[in-house]
């Protein structure tokens, strides 16, 4: 009998794609088959390119886009119920990929360039999360949110985080205790996303958003991003001081002084990102 060949295994495709669009990083997530749901693995993926970006000055914006008909359905249900044979049920794990998926959701909070969500489809709980978590988003007419754990007995307590910093305490709520999806245009009618494009073009919209803001000074996105965040967490007084000192310090950078020069001199400026 002639011997028989071993089976060699099908290469999995990446499930995360990167590309480069001019200083524009696009991070496309390449799950299709299962939404595009946050398995561990993506969530690691999409936080390791995350911290790759951060220090690389050839990146001046990131765009997060998806393949498939769904931006994305959330966290892996399957993966996790999975670990429901665990000796704890699973506890440890759910508390693992929860916090996993919180740190990775901050990174794009803190990385310091701008990220735009380009929203092709349906984005629920954690994919609802994904987007509130970037600073700008574009959504095709054809997308829908919504954050449905009420429905399966589990509370997108994780999203609300992003969600409720996003749009009006009412509007959230009524999100997280309906589960009822909104559409792309009541999304931006609450402040969910920027803008709403004809379906098929979001990608191509959000990389000439993110290109808008790449021609600014790197160094005045990355102080103005950090300084936006942290001055939305206190209170308004505080929120003065603080920004009256990142002013102070923006006005003695170079390129300060150069963009104002420039506009009195009506010409346009050089950025040197210092």
């Amino acid at each position: 009998m002639p011997a028989q060949t071993a089976r060699v295994p099908t290469p999995q495709p990446p499930i995360l794609l990167q590309e480069n669009v001019g200083s524009i990083r696009v991070l496309t997530l390449n799950r299709p088959a299962a939404r595009n749901s946050l398995s561990e693995g993506l969530i690691a993926e999409l936080h390791g390119a995350l911290n790759e970006i951060h220090d690389d000055n050839s990146v001046r914006a990131v765009v997060i886009a998806a393949n498939g008909p769904a931006f994305s359905a959330g966290h892996d249900m399957k993966e996790l119920t999975a670990r429901r044979s665990d000796a704890d049920r699973g506890r440890a794990y759910f508390g693992q990929i929860m916090n996993a998926c919180s740190a990775m959701m901050q990174a794009v909070v803190h990385l310091p360039k701008p990220v735009v969500a380009a929203v092709q489809g349906i984005a629920t709980a954690a994919g609802c999360q994904l987007v509130a978590s970037c600073d700008l988003a574009v959504a095709s007419e054809a997308a829908g949110f919504a954050t449905p754990g009420v429905d399966i007995g589990l509370f997108c307590s994780t999203p609300m985080v992003a969600l409720s910093r996003n749009v009006p305490r009412k509007q959230a709520m009524e999100m997280l205790l309906t589960g009822e999806p909104i559409s792309a245009a009541m999304a931006k009618n609450i402040g969910l996303v920027n803008r709403v494009v004809a379906a098929g073009t979001e990608r191509d919209a959000a990389i000439a958003l993110a290109q808008k803001v790449a021609l600014k000074s790197a160094y005045t996105v990355k102080l103005g991003k950090e300084a936006f965040y942290r001055q939305a967490e206190m209170s308004l007084a505080d929120a003065y001081r603080y920004a009256a000192e990142v002013m102070t310090e923006n006005m003695m950078a170079r390129d300060a002084e150069e963009g104002i020069g420039a506009f009195i001199e009506k010409r346009e400026p050089k950025w040197q990102d210092k």
